[in-house]
């Protein structure tokens, strides 16, 4: 359930290389032969007829040709990495239910994922911290982490509800959230509402919202896939 919607040719030989050497071994006939092949490419030639007035590639043709390994300089930062566990721990506006409801699902392996990008327009990478449930995987909170001054962590969104997952969409939040009936299933979903935020003039506005409702003939695990059909021709 996480994320439901939360960058050389080659040459070939041609075929005149070996009959021209059982041209040349065969005598003076095959050389005469050859003197008029090369007075009939020089008329071809002085035509100017497409790529015969060019001639065979030169050295320096192929070296422009050959891809080089520079590689191209960028102004992205490397992001540091967070503890994300600790951060939603330590944090005063996550649920104090969620704080003690957050625990390994194996060894010392926690239900969150952690996605790093630009979000609010500073220098610095924000961070979205979605956390889940460790049987279904189904969200339970989104955070959204801006780095400070001083190197800490601010929270500046929180979005606590039933299977919620954020993403970074091209400096956007995109924050997805299941829609459940009376009826359903945790695998299926009646539909989803999908809404777009924008950080401006120091927070979170909502620029889009989608809704998707989901088709229920489908999904229910009843029944077998058709046989495949095959046709004789």
């Amino acid at each position: 359930m996480r994320g439901l919607t939360g960058s050389t040719g080659s040459t070939t030989r041609g075929p005149g290389r070996g009959r021209l050497g059982a041209g040349l071994a065969a005598g003076s006939t095959a050389v005469a032969g050859l003197a008029a092949f090369g007075l009939f490419c020089s008329g071809c030639s002085a035509g100017g007829t497409g790529t015969r007035d060019e001639g065979p590639a030169s050295a320096q043709q192929v070296a422009r040709a050959t891809p080089t390994s520079t590689v191209p300089s960028g102004t992205a930062k490397p992001a540091p990495r967070v503890d994300a566990v600790t951060l939603v721990k330590g944090d005063p506006k996550v649920s104090r239910q969620l704080r003690n409801d957050l625990k390994p699902c194996t060894g010392d392996e926690y239900p969150v994922d952690t996605s790093y990008g630009t979000l609010t327009g500073g220098p610095e990478t924000d961070v979205v911290v979605n956390v889940m449930t460790c049987g279904d995987s189904v969200g339970v909170g989104t955070y959204v982490y801006q780095r400070q001054a001083d190197g800490s962590y601010g929270n500046v969104f929180a979005a606590e509800v039933p299977a919620v997952y954020g993403t970074i969409d091209r400096g956007d939040l995109v924050v997805t959230t299941q829609v459940y009936g009376s009826k359903d299933s945790v695998t299926y979903p009646s539909g989803e509402d999908v809404v777009t935020y924008r950080w401006t003039a120091g927070r979170f506005t909502e620029t889009d919202r989608v809704h998707n409702d989901f088709n229920r003939a489908v999904g229910s695990g009843e029944g077998d896939l058709p046989a495949p059909q095959t046709t004789q021709n």
